[in-house]
């Protein structure tokens, strides 16, 4: 504890339930007064913006109030505010404020006032920018060395650094090897901007050298050759700091005209302007915030640093020379100067605590109270403690905070699907829920397209009572579904006796539409391309016993018209138990051959047979299924050529539009040279691209559904052929489904070669030295689109051939697995499997 206290001069609450950080705060004379007093501007997280000129009350009457300029509501959260020459052919400073997704310059006017309630001050928008990514910080300077006004400098958080010149947009770049921000400052001596990397690490980028750098178009790859022209951007010079940089400043006084401050999460260092180091400072405790400021010693500089134990202490260079006691954590300060008072200490936390103080030795009145010194009555406070007790051993015997898990009245749902169809072939679900509770939230998932996906909120008030919600599903799009699972959330809340507004709790359940709903009972083909036969070991069955509405009188044969899809024949066998499903698509055949087995399973089991068996005899299907990931990573390869044709439009695109601005902007204009149509012809080739990458995009969907279906068709087939386990068959599933949906970034081919790949090192590795050899593995190379499908077609291919030879798959093999000694250290990544 210190013994010197921070003298309180002025102070505010700023709101309520507001954040705030070290960019919120500024001072400088924002309404160009001339009198050279500062005024304290205040932005927070909730879009407050607030301007002060605080002055010492001589009356009560005062405060806080009379000293607030301005306070306007803006609709954008404020990151940092900063005070300077931001509007062209003006000498006058404006305050420019960031927001996450705008830039913002202000003028800040005041009126005199012709009645006592004084002057009245406005807040008038010079011009703005719209940012394209979310800004993080900024900086201000004369950049490239002009004077007589300030550029802006905004950091996103992607990595961009975006140079705005007055009202107009400059050119932007990527900062190499960018993870996370850090803290960004100026330094107008060198013409240099200084950042810490996610390495820990301080770097300096000259101007010049951003400036002649490869224009920032799109996020690329360093590692990749450049695709536009322009040098590529290195740092001038890199300091490792070796820790996390809270904040950096580059002092303007003349005396520590080479230095550069950064505060780290345990040290203070000071660089020189060619980022050799002038000295460290190691802390004892967590910083918060700093401030370099003018020394009365040459050659010195004094700091101003808060930290996390309420204290603000004063450091010349290395040595501590004042430390003063806060009632909060500093996370911004500030040196000001204000009418009546020179140097003031202006400091603000992150909860809106707001003081204008000074260090000094005034001494304190406070003189302690006399103490009671009466006896204390044992008895009483023992039959206080006895209350007490009693009352929470009640408390805990009646009531609950949490709900019991057990109670008999605990929600139930019922999902009922309709057996008919309405129109136009839409099939009805209805879902009963039951209890005395408030449902919030109702939301249906499913593979098909439904009506509502959520539902208004809506109340069961008493025991035993139920609410029925019934929706409609319908098929989606020009090709069959992969899965006709849905799933029904339900998010209602149990009130207890101590939580009347109830604990919320969430309920689902699952339930599958009819077949019917994709297809219609038609004549079978005559001709089919792909057949796939499935064994069982009981009599053949009447096809129209196991599927309604069949026509054929024999009960042989059955064909469905999928209403998006191909015809799909099953075929029963007079002599032998033998089934036949054969059609001219092979992801067509997904849904029936799944409903031919589950109603197959329903069968036997209602007329009591126990020992029912279906298999498959093979051979699999592999050339058909590939032909599926062939379709799927063919659209892949076109999506991607589409991406780089349209980034090399766009660019040139850009190009002309520069080169046409710059020559109508001219006094002389030079001849245009067919710019014009040079730059139509191009707008022409970047939307028919466009209109292809959306067509093929398209595609691409389509194909990843059909490739999902085949999918499920090869492992239904392989736990037939080798009669897996669910549990095995759900790790197949996973392995070869890794992904739901393609993203840009990741898709199914490298997704399920790694997978199959984990398998056939581990549990399906046929040398126990091969698995402990790649559990010892620490290596891996990262997940890409691959050059082409040979790799991934001959480890699926391995993966079955190993399955077909009695390999099985578990999880739990690589908890068995003892490594050996030998290969505890090896790292083989890109190991070859075949």
């Amino acid at each position: 504890m210190s013994l010197f206290k921070a003298r309180d001069w002025w102070s505010a609450t700023l709101g309520e339930g507001e954040e705030f950080d070290q960019g919120c705060l500024c001072v400088g004379d924002v309404d160009n007064s001339g009198t050279g007093h500062d005024k304290v501007v205040v932005g927070s997280y909730m879009g407050m913006l607030r301007i002060f000129s605080p002055h010492a009350s001589k009356t009560s009457e005062g405060g806080p109030a009379d000293a607030q300029l301005l306070e306007v509501q803006l609709q954008n959260a404020i990151i940092q505010v900063e005070l300077g020459k931001f509007v062209s052919c003006s000498e006058l400073l404006h305050l420019a404020v960031l927001h996450p997704r705008k830039l913002s310059v202000y003028s800040v006017s005041g009126t005199a006032g012709n009645v006592e309630h004084g002057d009245q001050y406005q807040l008038k928008l010079v011009y703005e920018h719209n940012l394209q990514r979310t800004a993080c910080n900024m900086t201000y300077g004369t950049f490239g060395g002009v004077t007589g006004h300030h550029s802006l400098c905004i950091q996103s958080m992607d990595g961009m650094l975006m140079f705005f010149e007055q009202d107009s947009y400059s050119f932007g770049r990527f900062l190499p090897g960018f993870l996370l921000p850090g803290p960004l400052t100026y330094n107008p001596r060198t013409d240099s901007f200084l950042t810490v990397s996610s390495a820990r690490e301080l770097e300096s980028y000259k101007y010049e050298t951003l400036a002649v750098a490869t224009e920032a178009e799109s996020r690329q790859d360093p590692n990749l050759p450049l695709k536009t022209g322009g040098k590529r951007l290195t740092p001038d010079w890199v300091f490792v700091l070796g820790e996390q940089a809270l904040d950096l400043c580059v002092p303007s006084f003349s005396h520590a005209s080479s230095h550069i401050f950064i505060l780290g999460e345990r040290n203070i260092y000071c660089l020189r302007d060619n980022g050799q180091i002038h000295f460290m400072k190691k802390l004892e405790f967590n910083p918060s915030c700093f401030l370099p400021y003018a020394s009365v010693t040459d050659g010195t500089t004094n700091l101003l640093l808060g930290n996390h134990t309420n204290m603000l202490l004063v450091y010349q260079d290395v040595t501590l020379k004042w430390a003063s006691q806060l009632s909060f954590i500093p996370v911004a300060v500030r040196v000001a100067n204000f009418l009546d008072v020179k140097g003031v200490v202006v400091s603000l936390s992150s909860d809106g605590h707001l003081l204008c103080s000074y260090m000094g030795t005034d001494p304190s009145f406070f003189s302690t109270p006399k103490v009671d010194a009466r006896e204390a009555d044992y008895e009483q406070v023992e039959a206080e403690m006895k209350k007490l007790q009693k009352f929470i051993r009640e408390a805990t015997r009646t009531q609950d905070i949490l709900p019991k898990t057990d109670s008999e009245d605990d929600l139930c749902i019922t999902t009922t699907v309709s057996s008919s169809m309405d129109n136009p072939s839409v099939n009805k679900h209805k879902t009963h829920i039951k209890k005395q509770t408030h449902i919030r939230t109702f939301r249906c998932i499913c593979n098909n397209k439904h009506r509502k996906s959520y539902f208004p909120l809506i109340s069961v008030h008493s025991v035993g009572s139920s609410k029925v919600v019934v929706f409609s599903a319908f098929l989606n799009g020009h090709y069959p579904p992969a899965d006709l699972t849905g799933d029904i959330t339900v998010s209602y809340s149990s009130p207890t006796e101590l939580n009347p507004k109830g604990v919320p709790k969430v309920l689902q359940s699952r339930f599958n539409l009819p077949l019917s709903l994709v297809c219609v009972a038609c004549p079978p083909p005559k001709a089919t391309k792909f057949k796939i036969t499935v064994d069982t070991n009981q009599p053949p069955v009447d096809l129209s016993s196991i599927f309604r509405g069949n026509k054929d009188k024999d009960g042989n044969s059955l064909a469905f018209q999928l209403l998006s899809g191909a015809r799909v024949t099953v075929l029963a066998s007079k002599t032998s138990q033998r089934y036949r499903i054969q059609s001219d698509s092979f992801e067509d055949m997904w849904l029936v051959v799944k409903e031919l087995v589950h109603r197959f399973d329903q069968h036997f089991s209602k007329v009591g047979i126990k020992d029912f068996k279906k298999s498959f005899s093979g051979p699999l299907p592999l050339e058909e299924y590939f032909l599926s990931v062939d379709n799927h990573f063919q659209l892949r390869i076109s999506a991607q050529k589409y991406q780089d044709l349209l980034s090399e439009r766009a660019v040139q695109f850009r190009a002309i539009q520069r080169r046409l601005l710059t020559r109508f902007k001219d006094k002389t204009p030079a001849p245009l040279q067919n710019l014009d149509t040079l730059m139509d012809a191009t707008y022409s080739q970047v939307m028919a691209l466009a209109e292809a990458a959306e067509e093929n995009r398209a595609l691409l969907e389509e194909a990843f559904v059909r490739l999902r279906s085949a999918t499920h068709l090869l492992v239904l087939l392989l736990s037939l052929w080798q009669g897996l386990t669910p549990d095995q068959t759900s790790i197949l599933e996973a392995t070869l489904l890794p992904l739901l949906q393609d993203t840009p970034q990741l898709g199914w081919e490298e997704s399920c070669d790694a997978a199959v790949s984990h398998l056939l090192r581990t549990c399906l590795s046929q040398n126990p030295k091969d698995q402990a050899t790649s559990l010892a593995q620490t290596g891996g190379s990262v997940l890409g689109l691959p050059s082409d499908t040979a790799r991934l077609k001959k480890h699926i291919t391995l993966l079955c051939e190993r399955i077909g030879k009695g390999g099985r798959l578990t999880l739990a093999s690589e908890a068995n697995v003892q490594v050996p000694a030998q290969v505890q250290n090896l790292a083989v990544p890109g190991e070859s499997l075949v």
